[in-house]
């Protein structure tokens, strides 16, 4: 259990939480302003359709289903091929249940955030505290920290990358696991410097909640997640799914398919035993898109908005892809990291997107959703590690670069239009000292004085001509923003960026002339 100090410190942050929301009455919510939006999205579905027909073709998947979401909602399926080859059953989009492997990493750590959320537990607690058999792990190094519940969230235990090995673990049993741990482990990494890809450490994370919960990790997510989703026809174990239901495994043996005997659900099922459709899966999608953005509107969901949101962000750095190119061919390099169950990218347009793969003997599937753009493919297919993750990320560039789906804009804040009519007109009538002294932050004229930015200002005005407009501001965020002084000979961009304070002051401003074209 939770010591009272971290109880008080739990307390105190959610009474502080609560008052920042009602402290916050001027927040501006970042919203969508094209309502053409979906009608855009359909517009390039016989494209993204055929992809996934080339791609099951090229790649010999005997079965595969596919998704569009948007807004929360399904708006396009696709399915083709057979869950079953020898029984010749179709594949659905509907039904067909198939194991997701890996993607059921993030209904893990979930599972974690709510224990953590109750106040059962810390992201800072020791493995050892609730796994008692793990103090027969011996460090790498000397001087190694503690393996805590946070370094198995992010894959930062140390432990080896064990793909090959972890997907032939799933029905291992709680004895096993715990005999294993007491055998000693052999680390590849000291705790917390390295991301290194680890079955074992959800497997602890299923044990962890299996402890605290007082039920079989299992029982706990499907009673405090699935069921709370109406995920009806999600299970751990596959012999409960109806024959007719079923994706068989299969792997591609050079010119032909061979069956791939299925796991029963174990130990080890909590990073990668799940079986679902596609419907019940969106819901679940559904729940992560509804933490974006951040508001002030009541908190309804199974699980805090912020937590959902401490899922999607970055807690180590996995890689650098910097071979990723757009559509058109155009380098656009992506920073990736892992955060809690699932992989996160940014690329050099800033667009970011959240999701996971899974993979096993006999299946490949992916889901990949865009917080910021609102939308979200997922794909199941039932063939070994199908590659589905490369497959779905040439959809969402479809989506983002043909379809062209917007960012929500973010709605210029009140101190943020005040300013930038304040900033225009001290540009505009030379910096008179009155506003200029009652705008600007406490370090903005020690930076640069005033008369040092009366003689800036002077220089570009020489080049841009007479302005004519004042455009309508860009923001960045509540307190930053971009807005145009239009001239005779092209625009001035004006950036400026306000300080932290209650009444929030000038801190730094750019002027940029941008000549006609």
């Amino acid at each position: 259990m939770t010591p009272p100090a971290a109880r008080r410190l739990i307390l105190v942050f959610t009474l502080l939480a609560s008052l920042a929301r009602a402290a916050a009455p001027d927040y501006a919510t970042p919203r969508f302003t094209d309502p053409k939006r979906e009608e855009r999205l359909r517009s390039v579905l016989p494209e993204i359709d055929k992809i996934f027909t080339d791609a099951a073709a090229e790649r010999h998947f005997p079965g595969l289903v596919w998704a569009i979401m948007l807004d929360g909602r399904v708006v396009h399926t696709g399915a083709l091929g057979y869950a079953n080859l020898e029984k010749k059953i179709p594949a659905s989009a509907v039904d067909t249940r198939f194991r997701i492997a890996s993607m059921t990493k993030s209904f893990t750590a979930l599972a974690i955030l709510k224990l953590r959320d109750a106040g059962k537990l810390s992201l800072h607690d020791t493995v050892a505290r609730h796994i008692p058999d793990f103090r027969h792990v011996t460090p790498l190094t000397a001087d190694a920290p503690p393996v805590t519940i946070r370094h198995l969230l992010c894959m930062a235990a140390g432990f080896p990358e064990d793909n090959p090995w972890g997907d032939r673990q799933l029905a291992v049993s709680v004895e096993q696991l715990h005999a294993f741990l007491r055998g000693g482990l052999s680390l590849s990494t000291t705790a917390g410097t390295t991301f290194e890809y680890s079955n074992l450490g959800y497997a602890l994370l299923g044990q962890i909640v299996t402890n605290l919960a007082g039920e079989p990790y299992q029982r706990y997510i499907t009673r405090e997640i699935l069921e709370p989703l109406e995920m009806r026809d999600t299970r751990w174990e596959f012999s409960e799914v109806p024959a007719d239901k079923l994706a068989l495994g299969y792997r591609w043996a050079t010119d032909h398919w061979e069956l791939e005997p299925l796991l029963h659900d174990g130990t080890y099922g909590a990073m990668g035993g799940l079986l679902t459709t596609i419907p019940d899966l969106a819901r679940y999608v559904a729940l992560h898109l509804s933490a974006w953005p951040t508001r002030n509107d009541p908190d309804t969901a199974l699980v805090r908005r912020t937590s959902l949101r401490e899922m999607h962000q970055p807690a180590i750095v996995s890689s650098l892809s910097t071979s990723a190119k757009t559509l058109s061919g155009e380098p656009n390099p992506q920073a990736v990291g892992y955060a809690f169950g699932l992989r996160w990218s940014l690329d050099s347009k800033r667009v970011v997107s959240v999701g996971h793969s899974g993979g096993l003997p006999g299946f490949g599937s992916n889901y990949q959703f865009f917080p910021d753009h609102g939308f979200a493919v997922i794909s199941f297919a039932n063939v070994t590690y199908a590659g589905a993750a490369a497959i779905n990320s040439r959809v969402a560039a479809v989506l983002l670069e043909k379809a062209a789906l917007p960012a929500r804009k973010i709605p210029v804040s009140p101190i943020l239009a005040t300013r930038r009519q304040q900033v225009a007109e001290l540009i505009q009538k030379d910096w008179p000292a009155a506003l200029a002294d009652a705008i600007a932050g406490e370090n903005f004229f020690p930076d640069r004085s005033r008369d040092a930015w009366r003689k800036l200002t002077q220089e570009n005005l020489a080049k841009a001509g007479a302005i004519h407009s004042v455009g309508e501001i860009v923001p960045e965020n509540q307190l930053r923003g971009t807005f145009p002084l239009v001239t005779d000979k092209g625009r001035i961009d004006v950036y400026f960026t306000l300080t932290p304070e209650a009444v929030p002051k000038l801190q730094q401003l750019r002027l940029t002339f941008v000549p006609k074209s």
